[in-house]
């Protein structure tokens, strides 16, 4: 055993810890050793609460050259046996940091744990213990995690055919709104309907892209040198910007994480065109901000995360603009099988795992993400695998995955401008409070800059935030 297992008692039991078996030959310095004693951390004794029983955390106290990964909780005030725990070898553990708060009551802290190194290069093991501590934050943990030096890290990682078993079973289903035309479409069929490409100073001339995109600059840095846009001529624009649901693809990259005991399982879906934001401002529900939130291009995503030991869908995530949310596999919306429930927003195209609406501000003013259930419904089982970097030259990534610029012009609209029609319709008090709120918003979220395709975004190497 390496550590107690901790969660909140509202949620199902669900959690995992792992165990460990000594199989190395060193006997100087084995993997494995029991620790030379423990500290106590605190008890509920003094704590005036309802409790089945006493409960009572303890740090195991690691020999030299060794490190604990997890706590021992006991009901009696006596020590636990040495012979109950074992430390780690410290070159086969790394650095963990705090995450979600499990439990709290005064000076008394319980936090689930986390490696601090999530990368798809990093090394570190998730073991499925907690922290406890006496202060609400700590930045040297007194647990570590694990580390997975094995020089093959990505051995349990899935094939070609698992990914596409895994995909068969997890794909969700992505619910857009029933009042939004702009539809998501392949990207070929993008390329095929006129896109675009730009270069700087040469703005008059643009050139056609070929399908698969196999005309575009590949590499380089998001410079302003070129970028993608619609087609000319408003027919030919209004057209290819509501998209082609029937040609939609979502366009997949599998990456390791946690040093190779989870697949993670990016799903990204294009959309030629992400419309105009709603405000909501007190008890005026519905109000469309101009051209605030318009731009060309609209790259979002949702992640699955697999575990490689029994290949059970564990979390997974929704990208909402520029951060998002993890949830737990039983937090999900399972309506058909094992596929979790999509909501797109209203024009934004934000990802919910509900229906209903999040206000983006404060004091009931701010913009909607606004979800609804709809007829137009995008299985992520229509799928193109465009990137696994552990396969090799397995994979083959499409050339439009390394064009490192704009998928869309930068917007050169006032924004003052947009908002003094806004102030227009409001009563004086709720003039001051929306401008603020907007004039925060990030520009990716005010449609002001093109955005970037999926390798440019920081989740491409790194975890999700």
């Amino acid at each position: 055993m390496l550590g107690s297992y901790s969660q909140p008692n509202n949620k199902p039991l669900y959690g995992w810890v792992l165990v460990a078996k000594d199989v190395s030959s060193n006997t100087t310095n084995p993997t494995l050793k029991q620790p030379s004693d423990y500290t106590l951390i605190w008890s509920t004794v003094p704590l005036y609460i309802n409790q089945d029983c006493l409960a009572y955390v303890w740090l195991p106290i690691a020999p030299d050259g060794y490190k604990a990964v997890g706590h021992v909780v006991t009901t009696t005030p006596d020590k636990p046996s040495l012979d109950k725990i074992r430390c780690v070898r410290e070159d086969l553990t790394d650095q963990s940091e705090q995450h979600s708060l499990i439990w709290s009551y005064n000076d008394s802290f319980a936090y689930d744990v986390r490696p601090s190194n999530r990368g798809t290069e990093g090394l570190s093991v998730r073991v499925g213990t907690f922290v406890a501590q006496t202060v609400e934050t700590a930045t040297n943990l007194s647990i570590s995690c694990l580390k997975n030096i094995n020089a093959n890290k990505t051995s349990s990682m899935p094939n070609l055919e698992q990914i596409d078993a895994i995909m068969n079973l997890y794909s969700p289903l992505l619910v857009l709104h029933p009042n939004d035309k702009f539809h998501p479409s392949s990207v070929n069929w993008f390329f095929s309907n006129g896109a675009l490409l730009y270069t700087k100073g040469q703005e008059s001339t643009p050139v056609t892209i070929e399908p698969n995109g196999t005309n575009l600059p590949q590499g380089g840095e998001n410079d302003g040198a070129y970028w993608i846009d619609l087609p000319t001529g408003d027919e030919n624009k209004d057209r290819v910007s509501i998209g082609d649901l029937s040609s939609a693809r979502s366009y997949v990259h599998v990456k390791p994480m946690y040093g190779g005991t989870f697949t993670d399982l990016a799903l990204w879906v294009f959309y030629p065109y992400n419309g105009a934001s709603y405000a909501k401002v007190k008890f005026i529900k519905n109000i469309k901000l101009g051209r605030v939130g318009e731009h060309v291009g609209d790259w979002e995503h949702v992640t699955l995360r697999v575990s490689n030991f029994n290949a059970q869908l564990w979390q997974m995530y929704f990208s909402q603009h520029n951060k998002g949310t993890w949830l737990d596999a039983f937090q999900l919306e399972f309506n058909v099988g094992n596929k979790p429930m999509v909501y797109s927003t209203l024009h934004g195209h934000a990802s919910y795992p509900h229906v209903g609406l999040t206000l983006l501000g404060k004091h009931g003013v701010g913009i909607k993400d606004d979800t609804e259930t709809s007829d137009f419904v995008f299985n992520l089982v229509a799928y193109e695998l465009i990137s696994a970097e552990y396969l090799g030259s397995t994979v083959i990534e499409p050339p439009w995955l390394n064009f490192n610029r704009q998928w869309g012009p930068t917007i050169d609209y006032d924004l003052d401008k947009e908002l003094k029609k806004l102030r227009h319709i409001l009563p004086w008090p709720l003039k001051a409070l929306i401008d603020d709120i907007i004039k925060k918003l990030p520009k990716e979220l005010l449609g002001e800059e093109g955005p970037t395709g999926p390798k440019s975004k920081s989740n491409w190497s790194e975890d999700e935030v």
